[in-house]
């Protein structure tokens, strides 16, 4: 496998990701703050849900991100942290992270994500986010992507087989497309807080706020 990011685009996963290339899907407008039924929101898409903290927290918060994407590794690198440790692994919040993948190669990430050995999602998601610039805006994206891998357990083999996993695929299209057209999802990162609908990378300030 020795694409560079251009070829990388249109033939990896022998041609099951050109499925996945999907144009930004148009939803409902919908403003900052407007609520939607959080019992459809936290039905799991057929991959299930990446979900951490307590299920029964009063409080839920669903983040639709893509790993390609600058304003979700800002998230990621300045507000995570500190939301995680406070909010979440002391069970106060029902975290649930959902695929928005914008484009093949973000679909490529989230599917490693997703068969990371050892559940090792949320490690995966971490490790590619602390490395985006490795990967992500590189003219080898695939080898970049080997590399990452093989850190959390991928072998070459079981590399190139979640690349043309096509249930795998599938599944990452649903939610995606769930959250455009149901949900209004339409930018990453976009935050659902109890219900209501929060696009962009929130400070952590923002998220206390919120979460008030």
């Amino acid at each position: 496998m020795t694409f560079n990011r251009r070829q990388f685009l249109g033939q990896v996963g022998a041609g099951s990701l050109a499925v996945g290339a999907l144009a930004m899907l148009p939803g409902a407008a919908h403003a900052a703050g407007e609520t939607v039924d959080v019992a459809e929101l936290l039905k799991p898409g057929p991959l299930g849900d990446n979900q951490l903290g307590d299920p029964k927290a009063a409080t839920s918060v669903v983040e639709y991100m893509s790993l390609t994407c600058s304003h979700c590794k800002h998230f990621h690198d300045t507000t995570w942290k500190p939301f995680r440790e406070k909010y979440v692994d002391t069970n106060k919040v029902n975290f649930i992270l959902r695929d928005f993948p914008l484009d093949p190669l973000a679909t490529a990430a989230i599917m490693l994500c997703h068969a990371a050995p050892n559940n090792n999602f949320f490690p995966m998601v971490d490790l590619l986010f602390a490395h985006q610039e490795k990967w992500a805006f590189v003219e080898d994206p695939v080898s970049a992507l080997l590399a990452l891998s093989k850190q959390v357990g991928f072998t070459q083999e079981t590399f190139e087989l979640t690349l043309k996993n096509q249930a795998l695929l599938d599944g990452v299209n649903a939610v995606k497309e769930r959250g455009a057209t149901v949900f209004g999802v339409n930018s990453t990162p976009t935050f659902f807080i109890n219900g209501a609908r929060h696009p962009g990378a929130l400070t952590f300030e923002e998220m206390e706020k919120l979460l008030a």
